[in-house]
């Protein structure tokens, strides 16, 4: 039977705790995957959020998907839809519900062309064609932008508006090419290698407007890959709506949005090219203004350094007639001084004086060695000794002495 002393250093959860630290395990374990399944129980709450679960002949799971996320899907699930979804393991503490956060989800049958996306994407990635440190910066100020887009997509249209919007004076080459359909990645390819060839423009656009997987594909090809790679044009991609990922979108040397993102990143609003502009004057208006006065001041300062010689010796000999009264006064004040402290110790010396206190009446006594008598036990009687007055000497004997003091 187990003892129960051992348990009583055991922490005891609560089922909160428990209930998060089973979260944080399943969330760390599971990183972002596809599940596919058939759609049960779906439901949209008013906050826009999608509920639903995904079953197959065996299971179900429940899952959720925010109103941040399903904004970008293109269709709504139904009851038995067949669906794949990309999403993450995580635990709803509250209930204790095991469920499935959907970050993306598309109808079922896709999944091959994300195998080979994701294939491709990590070949590319391992070859180093993502890799940030070979990317180019996107000129500021072109002069001429070139587009490589179908004549006849509204991807066109939409950069060619925004650009005229913001900065009318540049110049736009297009680079004509079908971007959907049986062989438009070779055409893509070509019309990059032209302009890349042609060297004319200082930003090249790949773009085209939004559609599904299979309609973006052609810019996944392998083919475009290489020739945006091999292009020493700065590019910016523009392929499909905001949650749209391309390989082009990741060999370019920047990635936009939407077609019209793309425009807006290649360039600068004319008004904020003018007011910077009209800036970068008045600050040199200022700058020159305030070398100017520095330089007055400056030459001012050295103006009035400039005296004329006989000024200076007048000058000079003031401050030497300063000098020398400061020089006497202070000899003066420290010979005052001297002659203070010599008089003060001049009455101090007087007033130790032995010979001064024997003048007041008082008597040295010495014996015969020539030793001062201070006490009366230093004498026996019939002892000889020397009286010193204040002034002159007499020799005495003692008769008799006494201890007692008053």
């Amino acid at each position: 039977m187990t003892e129960p002393s051992l348990f009583l250093n055991q922490k005891i959860m609560t089922v909160t705790e428990l209930n998060r630290l089973a979260r944080e395990v399943l969330e760390l374990s599971f990183p972002l995957f596809w599940v596919s399944g058939e759609v049960s129980n779906f439901t949209r709450a008013a906050s826009g959020h999608w509920y639903f679960s995904l079953k197959d002949a065996g299971a179900q799971v429940k899952c959720v998907m925010f109103k941040g996320r399903n904004s970008y899907v293109d269709f709504t699930p139904r009851e038995g839809d067949k669906i794949e979804a990309r999403c993450t393991v995580t635990l709803y503490e509250a209930r204790g519900d095991f469920q499935l956060t959907v970050e993306f989800v598309q109808k079922a049958g896709l999944g091959a062309l994300f195998e080979a996306f994701e294939k491709l994407k990590a070949k590319l990635t391992h070859e180093g064609l993502f890799d940030a440190a070979y990317k180019q910066a996107i000129p500021k100020h072109p002069q001429k932008i070139g587009i490589v887009t179908s004549p006849d997509a509204a991807a066109l249209r939409d950069v060619l508006t925004t650009l005229k919007r913001r900065n009318p004076n540049i110049s736009v080459i297009i680079y004509p090419t079908p971007v959907q359909g049986k062989g438009a990645a070779q055409l893509i390819a070509n019309a990059i290698h032209t302009a890349n060839n042609r060297a004319e423009v200082d930003t090249l656009i790949i773009c085209r407007g939004g559609g599904s997987m299979e309609d973006l594909w052609q810019f996944n090809e392998e083919i475009v890959a290489r020739a945006i790679d091999e292009c020493s044009i700065p590019t910016i991609s523009g392929v499909g709506h905001e949650t749209d990922f391309t390989i082009c979108d990741f060999v370019a040397d920047c990635r936009a949005a939407t077609p019209t993102a793309a425009a807006e990143l290649a360039t600068q609003p004319r008004e904020n090219l003018l007011s910077a502009l009209q800036q970068l004057q008045q600050r040199l208006g200022r700058n020159a203004l305030q070398l100017i006065n520095q330089r007055t001041q400056a030459l001012d300062y050295l103006a009035r350094r400039l005296v004329s010689p006989t000024q200076q010796i007048a000058q000079q000999k003031s401050q030497l007639a300063q000098i020398t009264a400061r020089l006497n006064a202070s000899i003066n004040q420290q010979l005052q001084t001297k002659q203070h402290n010599v008089l003060r110790l001049s009455q101090n010396l007087q007033h130790l004086n032995p010979q001064a206190v024997l003048k007041r009446g008082y008597a040295m006594v010495q014996n015969q060695l020539g030793n001062i008598v201070s006490s009366s036990e230093q004498l026996n009687i019939g002892d000889e000794v020397k009286l010193t007055f204040g002034v002159g000497t007499a020799g005495a004997t003692i008769n008799n002495t006494s201890n007692k003091t008053r």
